[in-house]
């Protein structure tokens, strides 16, 4: 059976995402370290963003980009099933089905906005009105599709993302584990969340990340390791969901016998 037997896996994800990616991990025989390099909080103002919405129902699409645009964002549904949705991916739409609400699309080979945007529903959106639930400040690319093909698109940004304000010695109690080689690979799901952990380490942790193999959710944020300076290995996924991440670290640690 496949293992991650006696490797050394800094889990980097907010809580409380990181801790089913840590049980599985620990379950193939890794040894796991968590140090969140994000924190999310709900926006102030989502009572007020609500009420500007108006109906929930006039829109032909709800779109959730992410399960934390769900965690924040399904109370503007107001239990309502007339729109349909989408999710960018098949966290997202777990995240949807155990609120209790069926997701219309969830797009095929890949999950992100290239591939929903590549789905048929999205190909003829002319005077459709579509709601993008997200976190501030996300990637513009599928509402500047979507306006150029005719839709009229507004945003519900419910989440605010920061970099992480680790409890006193946490940062130090990883970084003596990292320097001692009990730590030889490190997740990255979001280029923001890798720029941020580069953030919180000190001048030695930056270098320890330096050259550690880095797991990353896709070639994006593979490009933002290197360009943070990243040059150790990269095992890249084919998503940043679980399920893919797992698949990456096992496919590589098959075929290197010194992790």
């Amino acid at each position: 059976m496949a293992s991650l037997a006696g490797l050394g896996v800094l889990v980097t994800r907010p809580e409380p995402q990181a801790g089913p990616l840590a049980r599985r991990l620990s379950a193939l025989g890794a040894n796991v370290y968590r140090l969140p390099a994000v924190e999310l909080h709900p926006r102030e103002d989502r009572a007020s963003q609500r009420a500007a919405l108006g109906p929930i129902d006039r829109f032909h699409w709800v779109v959730f980009v992410s399960a934390n645009a769900v965690r924040f964002g399904v109370t503007l549904l107001d239990g309502r099933r007339d729109p349909r949705l989408a999710a960018v991916g098949p966290a997202t739409a777990a995240a949807l089905n155990h609120a209790g609400y069926r997701v219309s699309l969830v797009p095929h080979g890949g999950y992100d906005s290239e591939h929903l945007l590549a789905s048929p529903e999205f190909a003829h959106v002319q005077g459709q009105r579509i709601l993008i639930v997200r976190g501030g400040g996300g990637r513009e690319l599928l509402a500047e599709q979507l306006t150029a093909r005719g839709a009229d698109v507004t945003y519900a940004e419910v989440y605010d993302r920061r970099c992480a304000r680790p409890i006193p010695g946490a940062v130090e109690a990883v970084e003596a584990e990292w320097s001692r080689g009990e730590i030889q690979v490190v997740t990255a799901t979001s280029g923001e969340l890798l720029r941020c952990l580069f953030e919180i380490l000190s001048p030695e942790g930056r270098e320890l990340l330096a050259r550690s193999a880095v797991l990353v959710g896709g070639p994006r944020i593979g490009a933002v390791a290197r360009q943070i300076g990243i040059h150790g290995p990269l095992v890249v996924a084919a998503a940043p969901d679980d399920d893919n991440l797992l698949d990456a670290l096992l496919k590589w640690r098959g075929h290197t016998s010194d992790p």
